[in-house]
């Protein structure tokens, strides 16, 4: 029989856990002093006039190199359990991590071809 009432102290935490935000958010934005102008509108650095615009282009290569960083990542955080249960799990489990290894792989392979990872 599932019991609900044993995920009572669950439900309480996530319940109280989503309303402290959002209270802290609501009562902040009623308390707030609203002051509109030149001034409040304008970018802050270090206390210096702005020079030039606010919005500045960045070279895409950035974010690529941000993203290829991400994927291999998440691939450590995908593979530190399962190479902390190895002897556990068997040969299959060995095969389905090959294979994503080789996906990862052969992804990288095809930046590299593309030129997505040279610093130039």
């Amino acid at each position: 029989m599932f019991l609900l009432h044993e995920y009572d102290i669950f439900w309480t935490f996530l319940i109280i856990a989503s309303l402290i935000p959002i209270l802290v958010f609501w009562i902040s934005g009623l308390l707030a002093p609203v002051s509109k102008g030149p001034e409040k509108l304008s970018s802050y650095e270090s206390g210096i006039e702005p020079m030039g615009g606010a919005w500045l282009q960045f070279r895409i290569r950035y974010y690529m190199f941000a993203l290829v960083f991400v994927v291999f990542d998440v691939e450590t955080v995908f593979l530190y359990p399962w190479a902390m249960s190895f002897d556990v799990l068997g040969l299959s489990v060995f095969i389905e991590a090959f294979i994503f290894v080789l996906i990862l792989v052969v992804g990288l392979v095809y930046a590299w071809r593309k030129g997505a990872l040279e610093w130039s």
